[in-house]
């Protein structure tokens, strides 16, 4: 019987980056019959690579012969989470908090990998609720709603102040579909918002469905919702080293968070 065919996650540190080294590695990959979707170079001196084969043994039997070789050291070898197959796609790590492995961080010049990397989350069914932090005017929405569109959703604001203050106290029966993505401003439905609203953002929590919440530390301030809610925060910054501070922007209805 023909075993399903597999993805995994190869990365590699390279220590002598001779000529014909990457062709070695290849020719083995070739005579196990391990295929290579993608590959590229991952920061400095790191190859990363997405590999497909039908049987388990063949990686296990790789792994162990690349070991062998002197010039490069195998740091992972498994089945490919989200932030592998982005790094290979983009030649670059998404840095994650030491602390909070659930918090990823981008600066305004990788937009480009944060819209890759909200489009695959949006693609997932189910419930999850996505944290988004930054400062006014940093792509926050304008990332949100590109990584909609590469996921192929539809995006439904429920609260922003992208164009003007917008506050949804109900939604049509097409916009109440749980493959919408459901984006909400986190000051804006729990300082500003009426009854009729809080209702909508309960009933919506509580669908099966995407929900991304700029601001979530205010929201989780003034709400009955916690951190433990969240699947992913994903902070923003114009610079690695820019603070993101609240207080500058949460008296003003009209601040464009």
């Amino acid at each position: 019987m023909r075993m399903e065919m597999k993805q995994w996650y190869m990365e590699y540190k390279i220590h002598k980056n001779r000529p014909g080294l990457l062709g070695d590695i290849a020719s083995l990959m070739g005579m196990l019959e391990i295929n290579i979707l993608t590959i590229n170079g991952v920061e400095d001196r790191t190859r990363g690579m997405l590999l497909q084969t039908n049987d388990d043994e063949k990686i296990e039997l790789m792994g162990k012969m690349l070991k062998k070789v002197d010039n490069i050291t195998v740091t992972a070898l498994r089945a490919p989470k989200l932030v592998d197959i982005l790094a290979v796609r983009h030649g670059r790590y998404i840095e994650r908090d030491s602390d909070d492995r659930k918090t990823f961080r981008f600066t305004r010049d990788e937009l480009g990998l944060l819209v890759d990397f909200l489009g695959e989350i949006f693609k997932k069914e189910g419930n999850q609720v996505v944290g988004l932090r930054g400062m006014p005017r940093v792509g926050k929405t304008e990332s949100i709603i590109a990584g909609s569109v590469c996921s192929n959703k539809r995006w439904t604001f429920v609260s922003s102040t992208l164009l003007r203050q917008t506050v949804r106290s109900q939604l049509s029966e097409d916009e109440m579909n749980p493959n919408n993505v459901f984006i909400i401003d986190g000051i804006v439905s729990t300082m500003r918002a009426n009854e009729k609203h809080h209702s909508l953002m309960q009933e919506l929590m509580a669908m099966p469905s995407t929900k991304v919440i700029e601001h979530p530390d205010i929201f989780v301030r003034d709400s009955e919702y916690e951190f433990s809610h969240f699947d992913y925060i994903v902070e923003l910054r114009n610079t690695p080293d820019e603070e993101i501070s609240y207080e500058s922007f949460t008296v003003n209805n009209d601040d464009g968070f």
